[in-house]
Protein backbone atom coordinates (compact mmCIF):
# COMPACT_ATOMS: atom_id res chain seq x y z
CA UNK A 1 0.00 0.00 0.00
CA UNK A 2 1.21 3.54 -1.08
CA UNK A 3 1.07 6.51 1.39
CA UNK A 4 -1.32 7.89 -0.64
CA UNK A 5 -3.32 5.33 -0.32
CA UNK A 6 -2.85 4.68 3.43
CA UNK A 7 -3.62 8.26 4.59
CA UNK A 8 -7.17 9.65 5.04
CA UNK A 9 -6.65 12.69 2.79
CA UNK A 10 -3.55 12.34 -0.29
CA UNK A 11 -3.17 15.69 -1.87
CA UNK A 12 -0.04 15.37 -4.55
CA UNK A 13 1.42 17.99 -7.06
CA UNK A 14 -1.58 19.97 -7.18
CA UNK A 15 -1.14 22.80 -9.29
CA UNK A 16 -3.47 25.95 -10.22
CA UNK A 17 -2.78 28.88 -12.03
CA UNK A 18 -5.04 32.32 -13.13
CA UNK A 19 -4.29 34.26 -15.99
CA UNK A 20 -0.37 32.87 -16.14
CA UNK A 21 0.08 33.74 -12.86
CA UNK A 22 1.06 29.94 -10.75
CA UNK A 23 -0.95 30.06 -7.29
CA UNK A 24 -0.47 26.90 -6.28
CA UNK A 25 2.94 24.71 -7.41
CA UNK A 26 3.16 21.17 -6.99
CA UNK A 27 1.67 21.06 -3.52
CA UNK A 28 1.77 17.98 -1.41
CA UNK A 29 1.14 16.53 1.66
CA UNK A 30 -0.61 13.66 3.94
CA UNK A 31 -3.65 13.85 6.70
CA UNK A 32 -4.66 11.28 9.10
CA UNK A 33 -8.02 11.09 10.43
CA UNK A 34 -8.16 13.41 13.49
CA UNK A 35 -6.00 15.49 12.37
CA UNK A 36 -6.15 19.23 12.40
CA UNK A 37 -3.60 20.37 10.05
CA UNK A 38 -3.02 24.49 10.56
CA UNK A 39 -1.58 25.79 7.35
CA UNK A 40 0.14 29.40 7.74
CA UNK A 41 0.39 32.07 4.86
CA UNK A 42 0.33 35.53 4.21
CA UNK A 43 -3.08 36.91 2.15
CA UNK A 44 -2.92 35.89 -1.46
CA UNK A 45 -0.23 33.17 -1.18
CA UNK A 46 -2.99 30.78 -2.57
CA UNK A 47 -4.64 29.35 0.94
CA UNK A 48 -8.23 29.95 -0.46
CA UNK A 49 -7.54 28.73 -3.99
CA UNK A 50 -6.36 25.27 -1.71
CA UNK A 51 -9.50 24.40 -0.08
CA UNK A 52 -11.28 25.53 -2.83
CA UNK A 53 -9.88 22.77 -4.89
CA UNK A 54 -9.62 20.38 -2.27
CA UNK A 55 -13.47 21.07 -2.09
CA UNK A 56 -14.30 20.21 -5.15
CA UNK A 57 -15.46 24.18 -6.30
CA UNK A 58 -12.19 24.97 -8.10
CA UNK A 59 -10.66 22.10 -10.60
CA UNK A 60 -7.12 22.12 -10.19
CA UNK A 61 -4.63 22.54 -13.38
CA UNK A 62 -2.83 19.30 -12.23
CA UNK A 63 -2.05 17.04 -9.28
CA UNK A 64 -4.61 14.18 -7.46
CA UNK A 65 -6.75 14.51 -4.46
CA UNK A 66 -7.19 10.97 -2.62
CA UNK A 67 -9.66 10.57 0.53
CA UNK A 68 -9.32 6.56 1.69
CA UNK A 69 -7.52 5.72 -1.17
CA UNK A 70 -9.98 7.05 -3.56
CA UNK A 71 -9.62 9.41 -6.18
CA UNK A 72 -11.76 12.50 -5.69
CA UNK A 73 -10.13 14.90 -8.14
CA UNK A 74 -12.69 14.95 -10.36
CA UNK A 75 -15.54 14.23 -7.95
CA UNK A 76 -18.08 16.66 -8.10
CA UNK A 77 -18.33 18.80 -4.91
CA UNK A 78 -21.99 17.82 -3.53
CA UNK A 79 -20.18 14.25 -3.24
CA UNK A 80 -17.01 14.55 -1.63
CA UNK A 81 -18.69 14.63 1.51
CA UNK A 82 -16.23 17.43 2.58
CA UNK A 83 -17.65 21.03 4.24
CA UNK A 84 -15.44 24.89 3.21
CA UNK A 85 -16.49 27.14 6.26
CA UNK A 86 -15.66 30.40 4.68
CA UNK A 87 -14.42 33.59 6.44
CA UNK A 88 -18.18 34.77 7.07
CA UNK A 89 -20.80 32.83 8.69
CA UNK A 90 -23.27 32.55 5.90
CA UNK A 91 -26.26 31.60 7.81
CA UNK A 92 -30.08 31.71 6.52
CA UNK A 93 -31.51 35.59 7.93
CA UNK A 94 -34.94 33.99 7.66
CA UNK A 95 -34.40 30.57 10.22
CA UNK A 96 -33.86 30.45 13.93
CA UNK A 97 -30.27 29.22 15.05
CA UNK A 98 -31.87 25.68 15.59
CA UNK A 99 -33.17 25.41 11.50
CA UNK A 100 -30.02 27.18 10.25
CA UNK A 101 -28.23 24.06 12.38
CA UNK A 102 -30.86 21.35 11.45
CA UNK A 103 -31.38 22.79 7.83
CA UNK A 104 -29.01 19.94 6.39
CA UNK A 105 -30.59 17.08 8.29
CA UNK A 106 -34.44 18.22 6.94
CA UNK A 107 -32.49 18.10 3.61
CA UNK A 108 -31.39 14.25 4.57
CA UNK A 109 -35.31 13.96 5.56
CA UNK A 110 -34.27 12.66 8.84
CA UNK A 111 -36.58 11.92 11.28
CA UNK A 112 -38.24 14.81 13.36
CA UNK A 113 -37.46 13.03 16.52
CA UNK A 114 -33.59 12.93 15.97
CA UNK A 115 -33.38 15.93 14.32
CA UNK A 116 -34.25 17.57 17.68
CA UNK A 117 -32.35 15.49 19.98
CA UNK A 118 -29.02 16.04 16.75
CA UNK A 119 -29.26 19.56 17.32
CA UNK A 120 -29.99 20.16 20.87
CA UNK A 121 -26.96 18.20 21.39
CA UNK A 122 -25.25 20.26 19.01
CA UNK A 123 -26.65 23.22 20.42
CA UNK A 124 -25.18 22.39 23.79
CA UNK A 125 -22.00 21.35 22.98
CA UNK A 126 -21.35 25.06 21.22
CA UNK A 127 -23.20 26.73 24.21
CA UNK A 128 -26.14 27.90 22.63
CA UNK A 129 -28.83 26.44 23.91
CA UNK A 130 -30.41 29.06 25.17
CA UNK A 131 -30.26 31.23 21.93
CA UNK A 132 -32.23 28.58 19.84
CA UNK A 133 -34.96 30.82 19.00
CA UNK A 134 -32.93 33.55 17.71
CA UNK A 135 -32.25 34.95 14.36
CA UNK A 136 -29.08 35.14 13.13
CA UNK A 137 -29.15 39.48 13.51
CA UNK A 138 -29.69 38.60 17.31
CA UNK A 139 -26.30 36.80 17.88
CA UNK A 140 -23.02 38.25 18.22
CA UNK A 141 -20.32 37.35 15.48
CA UNK A 142 -18.94 34.39 17.86
CA UNK A 143 -22.43 33.65 18.10
CA UNK A 144 -22.66 33.19 14.38
CA UNK A 145 -19.45 31.79 13.76
CA UNK A 146 -20.80 28.78 16.86
CA UNK A 147 -24.05 28.43 14.57
CA UNK A 148 -21.81 27.90 11.00
CA UNK A 149 -19.74 25.08 12.73
CA UNK A 150 -23.31 23.54 14.38
CA UNK A 151 -24.38 22.99 10.79
CA UNK A 152 -21.12 21.92 9.18
CA UNK A 153 -20.44 19.27 11.88
CA UNK A 154 -24.11 17.95 12.32
CA UNK A 155 -23.46 16.57 9.05
CA UNK A 156 -20.45 14.58 10.09
CA UNK A 157 -18.54 15.35 7.21
CA UNK A 158 -15.72 13.45 6.65
CA UNK A 159 -13.61 16.44 5.82
CA UNK A 160 -13.53 20.12 7.39
CA UNK A 161 -12.20 22.81 5.94
CA UNK A 162 -11.86 25.89 7.52
CA UNK A 163 -10.78 29.14 5.62
CA UNK A 164 -9.36 31.99 8.58
CA UNK A 165 -13.31 31.48 10.23
CA UNK A 166 -12.26 33.88 13.19
CA UNK A 167 -10.52 36.36 12.00
CA UNK A 168 -13.08 38.69 11.99
CA UNK A 169 -13.86 38.91 15.65
CA UNK A 170 -12.13 40.56 18.32
CA UNK A 171 -9.32 39.20 20.15
CA UNK A 172 -11.17 38.28 23.35
CA UNK A 173 -14.13 36.62 21.27
CA UNK A 174 -11.48 35.10 18.88
CA UNK A 175 -9.51 33.12 22.21
CA UNK A 176 -13.05 31.76 22.87
CA UNK A 177 -13.63 30.70 19.23
CA UNK A 178 -10.14 28.69 19.14
CA UNK A 179 -10.44 27.40 23.12
CA UNK A 180 -14.32 25.79 21.58
CA UNK A 181 -12.66 24.54 18.43
CA UNK A 182 -10.34 22.40 20.02
CA UNK A 183 -12.79 21.21 22.57
CA UNK A 184 -15.28 20.54 20.03
CA UNK A 185 -12.62 19.14 17.22
CA UNK A 186 -11.71 16.54 20.47
CA UNK A 187 -15.65 15.30 21.06
CA UNK A 188 -17.04 15.26 17.24
CA UNK A 189 -13.45 13.47 16.29
CA UNK A 190 -12.98 16.35 13.70
CA UNK A 191 -10.24 15.80 10.60
CA UNK A 192 -9.76 19.36 9.54
CA UNK A 193 -7.63 22.09 7.06
CA UNK A 194 -7.35 24.92 9.11
CA UNK A 195 -5.48 28.17 6.79
CA UNK A 196 -4.73 31.02 9.02
CA UNK A 197 -2.37 33.99 8.82
CA UNK A 198 -1.84 33.86 12.21
CA UNK A 199 1.12 31.83 14.09
CA UNK A 200 0.03 31.46 17.48
CA UNK A 201 -3.26 30.55 16.43
CA UNK A 202 -2.42 27.77 14.17
CA UNK A 203 -0.01 26.51 16.82
CA UNK A 204 -3.05 26.36 19.31
CA UNK A 205 -5.25 24.34 16.71
CA UNK A 206 -3.25 22.36 14.83
CA UNK A 207 -1.66 19.03 15.37
CA UNK A 208 0.63 19.38 12.47
CA UNK A 209 1.61 22.62 10.85
CA UNK A 210 2.46 23.73 6.99
CA UNK A 211 3.57 26.89 5.48
CA UNK A 212 2.42 28.29 2.04
CA UNK A 213 5.02 30.49 0.08
CA UNK A 214 4.59 31.62 -3.46
CA UNK A 215 2.38 28.82 -3.83
CA UNK A 216 4.60 25.91 -2.47
CA UNK A 217 3.67 24.37 1.04
CA UNK A 218 5.88 22.86 3.17
CA UNK A 219 4.66 20.49 6.03
CA UNK A 220 6.43 19.90 9.11
CA UNK A 221 6.31 16.46 11.30
CA UNK A 222 6.41 18.00 14.45
CA UNK A 223 5.51 21.65 16.08
CA UNK A 224 9.03 21.91 17.27
CA UNK A 225 10.32 21.02 13.41
CA UNK A 226 8.15 23.78 12.09
CA UNK A 227 8.74 26.65 15.29
CA UNK A 228 12.85 26.14 14.89
CA UNK A 229 12.78 26.74 10.83
CA UNK A 230 13.33 30.00 10.50
CA UNK A 231 11.28 30.57 7.12
CA UNK A 232 8.33 29.53 9.63
CA UNK A 233 7.84 33.08 11.04
CA UNK A 234 7.91 32.15 14.88
CA UNK A 235 11.42 32.99 15.54
CA UNK A 236 10.56 37.05 13.60
CA UNK A 237 7.66 36.78 16.10
CA UNK A 238 9.64 35.88 19.20
CA UNK A 239 12.44 38.70 18.20
CA UNK A 240 9.49 40.91 17.98
CA UNK A 241 8.02 40.55 21.48
CA UNK A 242 11.27 40.40 23.16
CA UNK A 243 12.43 43.17 21.75
CA UNK A 244 9.47 45.50 22.79
CA UNK A 245 9.77 43.84 26.50
CA UNK A 246 13.48 45.49 26.08
CA UNK A 247 11.82 48.77 25.34
CA UNK A 248 13.71 48.40 21.53
CA UNK A 249 10.76 49.75 19.88
CA UNK A 250 9.07 53.27 20.18
CA UNK A 251 11.53 54.13 23.16
CA UNK A 252 12.35 57.53 22.39
CA UNK A 253 14.48 57.45 25.49
CA UNK A 254 14.09 60.13 28.75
Amino acid sequence: MTDAEAAFLAVTGLSKSFGGEAVLQAVSFRLQPRQVLSVVGRSGCGKTTLLKIIAGLLPADEGTIRRRGHDITAMNAENRDIVYLYQEPLLFPHLSVFENVAFGLRLRRVAKDQVERDVVHMLQSLDLLEHRDKAPHQLSGGQRQRVSFGRALILAPSLLLLDEPFSSLDTDTRAQMQALFKRVSVEYAITAIFVTHDLKEALILGDRLATLREGRLHAYDTKAEFIADPEGGVAQEVAFWQSLRGGKIGDSGS
